[in-house]
């Protein structure tokens, strides 16, 4: 005779205890969420490479988490470095060149072009808004480009606190990191003791959260590095800092909708105007057909994966990630959908019988 579990009033004190413990714990360390999040799936992403180690340095988990902690900072750290050092020097120069452009009159020049003329008409008499002088937005342009200098300061600051802000993140996220990969074992097994479900439905659900944080981080982030070097190739042949350019078109292809046109477009737009049509097409080109097709088809392969989401309830996963956590969403979405998905497969299991009834019913 199987044993049966009678739930008293003590159990409930106890749960209610427990949870109200767990949501104190939670408050405790939600300032510092996302780099235990990220340490947890870099912990997926590396443990093939850590189990590897692990195999060579057998019974050392200190030597060997702290071996796979260093590789993981000489792949990000360095890059990332010789990234931004690269970007920096090329956005100071187009920063020089498009104020030197704007003190020679190239924005007086480009308003008196006929296009932009007859756009400027158009709006001032169709469209309900008031009137748009060319020489005010003359002045306003030549007026920022002024003090530029001084907001060059001020973002520089910023740039500097980001960078301070990435770096306390970074290494505590190195810290998690460590003892995840050294822990990893006893953590799951932890974990599978005190939920309450059956081994077969821990699996399925440990299963699925792995595979979509990987395809979430995959999708995300190596779509965001193939437009880069997509769209900062165009730029290059096009006449533009093409690392500067195609950072920035890496960054902008997390943002849902607009994504990559928000570098390209403009840019072909002057192109255009600056009697380059050639380039302007071949720029449009490449941003809807390349770049557009990196977004539309890359990124659902990579993160739809193993996991049981379709690509649109990815895209709302997505859009609701981002609305909702910022950048850092694009990761969170998917991963509580797949959650949701995971139970919903529980809940059909486990009340089959009954749910047969009501369909039969």
């Amino acid at each position: 005779m199987p044993n049966k579990f009678n739930i008293t009033s003590r159990h409930w004190i106890l749960v209610a205890a427990l949870i109200i413990a767990i949501y104190a714990c939670f408050k405790l360390i939600q300032p510092y969420m996302n780099s235990i999040i990220m340490a947890f799936i870099i912990s997926l992403l590396f443990a093939p490479l850590h189990t590897r180690l692990e195999a060579k340095f057998k019974n050392r988990p200190n030597i060997t988490a702290l071996i796979s902690c260093t590789i993981l900072t000489f792949i990000i750290v360095i890059p990332l470095l010789v990234v931004f050092s690269a970007m920096i020097q090329q956005g100071s120069t187009f920063s020089k060149d498009a104020y030197g452009w704007v003190s020679e009159g190239g924005v007086q020049s480009l308003l008196a072009h006929p296009t932009v003329a007859k756009g400027l008409h158009f709006i001032n008499e169709w469209l309900p808004f008031d009137s748009i002088d060319p020489q005010e937005v003359a002045q306003k342009v030549a007026q920022i480009a002024s003090q530029f200098g001084t907001k060059l300061v001020g973002i520089s600051a910023k740039v500097l606190g980001d960078a301070t802000n990435f770096l306390v993140d970074f290494m505590l996220m190195l810290f998690v990191l460590f003892f995840l990969l050294r822990d990893h074992d006893k953590m799951v097994s932890a974990m599978r003791h005190v939920l309450p479900l059956s081994r077969s439905q821990e699996d399925i659900l440990l299963e699925e959260i792995e595979q979509v944080s990987k395809s979430a981080v995959l999708g995300s982030f190596l779509t965001a590095i193939a437009q880069g070097l997509a769209g900062g190739f165009a730029m290059w042949l096009a006449g533009f800092p093409g690392l500067f350019w195609g950072t920035m078109m890496g960054f902008a292809s997390f943002i849902p909708v607009v994504g990559t046109a928000l570098i390209w477009l403009p840019a072909a737009i002057y192109l255009l105007l600056t009697d380059q049509w050639q380039w302007a097409l071949f720029l449009v080109g490449w941003g809807v057909i390349v770049v557009g097709s990196i977004d539309n088809i890359v990124r659902p392969l990579l993160m739809q994966g193993n996991s049981s989401m379709n690509t649109l309830l990815i895209f709302f996963s997505l859009l609701g990630g981002i609305q909702l956590f910022g950048l850092i969403g694009l990761i969170y979405g998917p991963i509580i959908f797949a959650i949701t998905l995971v139970l919903f497969k529980l809940y059909e299991v486990e009340f089959k019988t009954f749910l047969d009834q009501q369909d039969n019913s």
